[in-house]
């Protein structure tokens, strides 16, 4: 797979683009990447959120490229949860109501259970508190609960922690791995610098 956009360019360097990569579950994977090497274009892809790119990007052994509308439905609540470097939060909703809004979807988890996320992540006082009056680390806590408050396969995590202390970095590195080994999910980790310490099975150079 190679971006269009980088057609023309060197990428000799690269474990991903120009390369066959393949992401088994049970697995946990750390991909590092300089500015402007297309972490957040490979985030896009793998979502279905942009197709401009050569080659084939296979789910299942089924390409994505012949997903329709119920399909991406499907694969985006059931298949791979996605936890967005910009968090996509709804700021007008309490911390609260964004973890459920895709939990409502699913039923995956109990009410009680996210409130236990929000004592183990130390925002418990932020349940009913709008996320335009939280900081931006404190938003953080909430899109990863938000990421794990349903079913998937895959969890993709795209540059996580730049905002986080090591100690609410390690805290959400810990609820992460638990949820992702409940499911015998994969789990795949985009970096430009900071990240997760983890046990990684392959940490690959985009």
């Amino acid at each position: 797979m190679l971006p269009e956009v980088f057609k023309t360019a060197i990428m000799s360097e690269s474990d991903i683009w120009r390369n066959d990569v393949t992401f088994e579950r049970n697995h946990t994977y750390l991909i590092e990447a300089e500015s402007g090497k297309g972490k957040s274009t490979f985030c896009s892809y793998i979502m279905g959120y942009r197709n401009d790119y050569e080659g084939e990007l296979l789910f299942d052994d089924v390409n994505i490229r012949c997903y329709r509308k119920k399909d991406w439905v499907m694969f985006r609540t059931r298949a791979i949860s996605h936890l967005f470097q910009e968090l996509r939060l709804f700021p007008e909703l309490t911390a609260f109501e964004n973890v459920e809004i895709k939990n409502k979807l699913t039923k995956h988890k109990t009410k009680e259970e996210i409130l236990t996320w929000f004592e183990e992540l130390g925002i418990p006082d932020k349940v009913n508190t709008r996320i335009s009056r939280m900081s931006f680390g404190q938003q953080q806590r909430v899109a990863m609960m938000r990421a794990l408050a349903q079913p998937f396969q895959f969890l993709l995590v795209d540059e996580p922690i730049s905002h986080l202390d090591d100690d609410n970095s390690r805290v959400m590195g810990s609820l992460m791995q638990r949820e992702v080994q409940k499911q015998g999910a994969g789990l795949i980790v985009t970096s430009i610098g900071k990240h997760f310490d983890l046990e990684y099975d392959n940490i690959l150079k985009l």
